[in-house]
């Protein structure tokens, strides 16, 4: 894992979690300055912006919208900005939660762990967005067809899954099978920018459920 962090400490400290009892420690210690610390010049966190773009492009601004691993809620507001009006998170962070709850984009908060199956029922929302989970130590590959369980047939999964790890932590793998089983057409999967201060790209995957 080559990830460049920029020497903050906390980045250093999130690609190297022991499970997600240390994700909640390590969140619910650093939600107050989190958004100050990633999307500042020196880390240029643009990943939410530019996957809500992708979100709106895909699905429009009508339906309901699960931000998995939604965090302070970055992506929910750019979601929001752009005319989203019914939005809910997870994270596993009760300190992350506090801070999107303070963003007013969000319907519905909850605390939930990505690496276990969701307390939802199938078929529940038409958009999934997860931006900054699947990546190294957090959320793995199985995720992927959890997130597209709870999508209706026709809606969207869209993720963004740091590059260097989309073929090294299975991910691509996954996303391979789920295609080839016909249980998602690949609507585009390409390099975006993840954390342009430091040159850090993503595999931004739009995938439709079939």
């Amino acid at each position: 894992m080559a990830t460049s962090t920029g020497d903050d400490p906390h980045l250093e400290r999130a690609y190297t979690l022991s499970g997600p009892a240390d994700a909640r420690d390590l969140y619910d210690e650093w939600a107050a300055t989190y958004d100050a610390d990633l999307t500042g010049e020196a880390q240029g966190y643009v990943a939410p912006s530019v996957t809500a773009v992708a979100v709106v492009a895909a699905a429009g601004t009508g339906g309901e919208i699960l931000d998995a691993g939604c965090g302070t809620g970055l992506v929910g507001v750019e979601l929001h900005r752009r005319g989203v009006g019914t939005i809910d998170g997870v994270d596993v962070s009760p300190g992350m939660l506090e801070q999107a709850r303070a963003t007013g984009a969000y319907r519905d908060l909850r605390e939930a762990d990505l690496t276990a199956a969701l307390d939802l029922p199938d078929d529940r929302y038409d958009v999934v967005v997860c931006v900054g989970t699947l990546t190294h130590a957090h959320v793995g590959p199985s995720a992927v067809a959890e997130f597209v369980r709870v999508v209706r047939p026709g809606g969207y999964l869209v993720a963004t899954v740091l590059d260097d790890a989309w073929e090294a932590g299975g991910y691509r793998a996954e996303v391979d099978r789920l295609c080839a089983g016909d249980v998602v057409e690949a609507v585009s999967i390409g390099l975006a920018p993840y954390r342009s201060g430091q040159h850090v790209e993503c595999r931004l995957m739009v995938l439709r459920i079939r």
